[in-house]
């Protein structure tokens, strides 16, 4: 059946944000950003967990988006992270990425604060009914410290303007629900879990390894997408340790950042609390980017 949400199926990329010191990098994000355009990458999605949205002041935060949309000058979709633990802030920010021109708006459930499952519905409710852009539901429990339950997706599937689910629980279960129960387009939040999750109807990712793989990850997406398995199992289990290890050696998105220093694509400046990547880890970091041929 056709979904609402489709047109962001692929990929997505959920890019870093470069530093310079105690500032942003914006020429070197101008650069990821054209990077990922000459992939042919569907979609960017600065400033999220990747583009390390918590350390950013909101000036920098509303900067950042605009900057990307300026940069992608409607080659791809752009669609922000514009979530916050406070409604009134991720109104203003989804304000900001829709004033902006962004495409869509991927929004996290809110975080420490652990709200109702009724918490979670209108926080939803008000950003859909308010920005007139698409919105991302953004279910990442082991972040934000409680599940966004297939029912209350369901119940937020009535409104016009949500129209995704960024599935990020690990669990084939309740991304099974959600597909059941709603029409929304289901993408990936988990690389390693893509290719299962197109198996069961999802339409693609919200990538961290296409920071510096977007074509092996579009090959995989487009092969899945095909209905082409046997090649995107090859490309998942090509993909499948980069993919384990960005996302396994340290905390989203050290990894990451580490290994786009070692390409010679970004400064490797993090933000506190997020510190450097221990030297065991460098070492078995720069190992898989060997293996993989990427050094």
């Amino acid at each position: 059946m056709a979904r609402k949400g489709s047109q962001f199926a692929g990929v997505s990329v959920a890019i870093t944000t470069p530093f310079q010191g105690d500032l942003v990098d914006y020429n070197l994000l101008k650069k990821q950003v054209e990077f990922q355009i000459e992939a042919g990458v569907q979609c960017l999605c600065p400033v999220g967990t990747t583009g390390e949205s918590p350390t950013l002041s909101h000036d920098e935060h509303e900067r950042v988006i605009s900057a990307v949309i300026e940069t992608v000058a409607g080659r791809a979709k752009v669609m922000p992270g514009t979530g916050s633990n406070s409604t009134r802030e991720a109104l203003k920010l989804t304000r900001w990425a829709a004033k902006e021109g962004a495409d869509g708006a991927l929004v996290v459930a809110p975080y420490y604060n652990k709200p109702t499952q009724e918490g979670f519905y209108q926080h939803f409710k008000a950003l859909a009914e308010d920005a007139g852009i698409p919105i991302c539901v953004y279910n990442i429990p082991g972040r934000t410290g409680k599940n966004v339950d297939p029912e209350t997706i369901a119940r937020l599937a009535e409104l016009e303007q949500i129209q995704l689910v960024k599935e990020a629980t690990g669990s084939l279960d309740q991304a099974s629900q959600i597909l059941e129960l709603t029409d929304l387009t289901l993408l990936s939040g988990d690389d390693s879990l893509t290719l299962p999750l197109m198996a069961i109807g999802g339409e693609g990712v919200i990538s961290v390894v296409s920071n510096i793989v977007p074509g092996d990850m579009l090959s995989l997406v487009r092969a899945a997408a095909a209905g082409d398995f046997a090649e995107a199992q090859k490309m998942h289990f090509k993909l499948f340790t980069l993919c384990r290890e960005l996302l396994g050696l340290s905390t989203n998105p050290i990894p990451i950042k580490v290994a786009m220093k070692m390409l010679g694509r970004d400064s490797g400046e993090l933000r506190l609390p997020m510190t450097p990547l221990c030297e065991n880890g460098e070492k078995r970091l720069r190992e898989v980017l060997t293996a993989y041929g990427l050094l």
